[in-house]
């Protein structure tokens, strides 16, 4: 678990286009759609505020006039901070690594996560091991499948194991400006795992088109690439890792949240 203070961020931008999800929803941002007749983004932010009490979500996103009149609202129930949200979700990281409020050691999440629970947030830091440059969390293909078969994911297959993001990340105050550094080199090729193994040199190319690159191999290698302890959090959430990217994740999303107990 790390110490406090802990500064929090949430990716909320648009990534430009035609997003399908905010089309299907009738509105400006995905973070705005809404699951269960709330916004997603106010989900995350309540989710944040009771995992966290003391933390002040900041929330990256586009000044316009319906996600002012969504945030005003929101901001009557708890406190909120707004920041610009850049060309990219990297360049919004590395931009908020240099703000007072935003800051390592920092837990970064995103807007369209309206799946996720305090007890997720909390598991997340708890095995945050002390000195972590940086960490994200991973779910399982067999905790995933286990309770959603259908669910559509990105798998990144390391060994004889698969693993899927999760949308939470931990940035340390030693060496979290390192690891989003080098995110910014590989953010385009973020659906294409092998493009991004690419970049650890082709012996582990080869070894990862193989299978036998493991989970721990491939991070010890980003370590000296970064220059960081880079650290992966299993979660046993298979609801940890379905954010919303397609009109039937909404529907996913809005089928579980219908299950859950009030």
């Amino acid at each position: 678990m790390i110490e406090q203070p802990l500064h929090v961020l949430i990716l909320a931008g648009r990534r430009g286009g035609d997003d399908p999800v905010a089309r299907a929803a009738g509105v400006s941002h995905k973070a705005l759609a809404a699951v269960g007749g709330v916004p997603m983004i106010e989900r995350v932010v309540m989710t944040l505020r009771e995992a966290l009490p003391f933390c002040i979500p900041h929330i990256a996103i586009d000044a316009t006039p319906e996600v002012a009149s969504v945030l005003d609202a929101l901001a009557d129930k708890v406190r909120i901070e707004v920041v610009p949200a850049g060309a990219s979700p990297c360049a919004t990281v590395a931009a908020a690594l240099d703000r007072a409020g935003t800051a390592p050691p920092l837990l970064v999440t995103t807007a369209d996560h309206p799946l996720l629970t305090p007890a997720m947030v909390r598991h997340f830091l708890d095995h945050l091991p002390a000195g972590a440059g940086a960490a994200a969390g991973v779910a399982a293909r067999e905790t995933i499948t286990a309770r959603y078969p259908a669910a559509r994911r990105t798998y990144w297959r390391f060994g004889d194991r698969q693993f899927s993001g999760c949308n939470l990340f931990y940035l340390g105050p030693g060496g979290g400006a390192h690891v989003v550094a080098f995110w910014r080199r590989l953010e385009r090729d973020r659906k294409r795992p092998w493009a991004v193994v690419r970049r650890l040199g082709l012996g582990p190319l080869l070894r990862f088109g193989c299978g036998r690159l493991s989970l721990a191999q491939a991070l010890r290698l980003l370590e000296d690439k970064v220059g960081a302890r880079v650290i992966a959090v299993d979660m046993p959430f298979a609801e940890a890792a379905i954010d919303v990217d397609r009109p039937a994740d909404l529907r996913l999303a809005e089928e579980i949240l219908g299950r859950a107990p009030p």
